[in-house]
């Protein structure tokens, strides 16, 4: 029993003596072909963090927007990954003439099987770099109207105007949308501006329904008052004044009174003007309201009722 001990243990020690110094020189072979990339990677994160510390605090000190110093930070991010990539490849083959087979079949396989997300790669730097659309505009795509929250390189993320109720409310529903689907489907901003520094209006209108016996000119010059008022900001700023145009329809007139408005808050904007128009139509007896009804009014005194008509002769059987 004892030799029998005695010769697993003296197999043990042999096997051990004769492969573990070879698996020790393969760890380090690994640890050695590493190494560089390791260091790459720790060089590109460091550069990374004091260039942006640096360029974000310089953006921030100039006073500039959130969505730019978003935008630069989102570049500055991607940059850095994209030369961290580019330089982990070279570290580890060795040569450029490596790097450019290594590239080639990367390239190869993202266009086989990766064809979806290179389109939505492609249409996020289209979107960075001709800005259709940034963080905080109100856009509709497809049958989807939402302001920007987030634009990264696979998805749009939209929070939703609208969508559970009528109107443009938010519903506080996200959605994401996957860029791809923009080099297929129509976008619509409803400001698109090229300066940040710009705010954002659009044409909006109330209508209104008057009778025919309202007073036309007093109507007009009440309905420019009462969006004069609610919008006097933005008359400051734009220069464009409120203005009216009518129609006429079976029971009045429509009155549309049109004047610029902040695109995110157009709703709550329309809901002030028409409250002053209703106020202001209530005070004043020359302008009411248009409805169907119908008005049963008595006779003047001098009428009097119209001879009964001529009756022909009756024929016999």
């Amino acid at each position: 029993m004892n030799k029998e001990v005695a010769s697993l243990v003296d197999t043990t020690q042999g096997w051990v003596a004769h492969h573990v110094p070879e698996i020790a020189r393969d760890v380090m072979d690994v640890i050695v072909y590493l190494l560089p990339g390791a260091l790459v990677l720790t060089v590109v994160a460091l550069v990374y963090k004091i260039a942006k510390r640096f360029v974000l605090g310089a953006m921030r000190r100039q006073g500039r927007r959130e969505v730019q110093v978003h935008r630069a930070h989102s570049l500055l991010k991607y940059a850095f990954v994209l030369t961290g990539i580019v330089l982990l490849v070279i570290s580890l083959s060795g040569s450029f003439a490596a790097m450019g087979l290594g590239l080639g079949f990367l390239g190869m396989l993202m266009g086989w099987s990766l064809q979806r997300p290179v389109t939505g790669l492609a249409a996020w730097i289209m979107v960075m770099a001709k800005r259709p659309f940034q963080i905080g505009d109100r856009i509709i795509f497809q049958d989807v109207t939402g302001d920007v929250l987030d634009i990264s390189p696979t998805h749009i993320l939209l929070g939703e105007v609208g969508g559970t109720i009528p109107g443009e409310e938010a519903s506080r529903r996200i959605i994401l949308i996957p860029n791809a689907l923009l080099f297929d489907q129509m976008v619509i901003n409803y400001a698109h501006t090229e300066s940040f520094e710009e705010a954002k209006f659009i044409l909006d209108e109330v209508p209104v329904r008057i009778s025919y016996r309202s007073d036309y000119r007093l109507t007009e010059q009440t309905l420019i008052d009462c969006a004069t008022e609610v919008t006097r900001e933005i008359i400051e700023e734009t220069g464009e004044t409120p203005f009216v145009r009518a129609e006429l329809f079976h029971s009045g007139i429509t009155m549309r009174v049109r004047y610029q408005s902040i695109a995110v808050e157009r709703e709550r904007i329309a809901s002030e003007v028409l409250g002053k128009i209703i106020e202001a139509i209530h005070q004043n007896d020359s302008i009411e309201f248009a409805y169907r009804h119908v008005t049963i009014e008595p006779p003047p005194d001098d009428w009097e009722p119209p001879d009964p008509p001529l009756s022909l002769p009756k024929r016999d059987p």
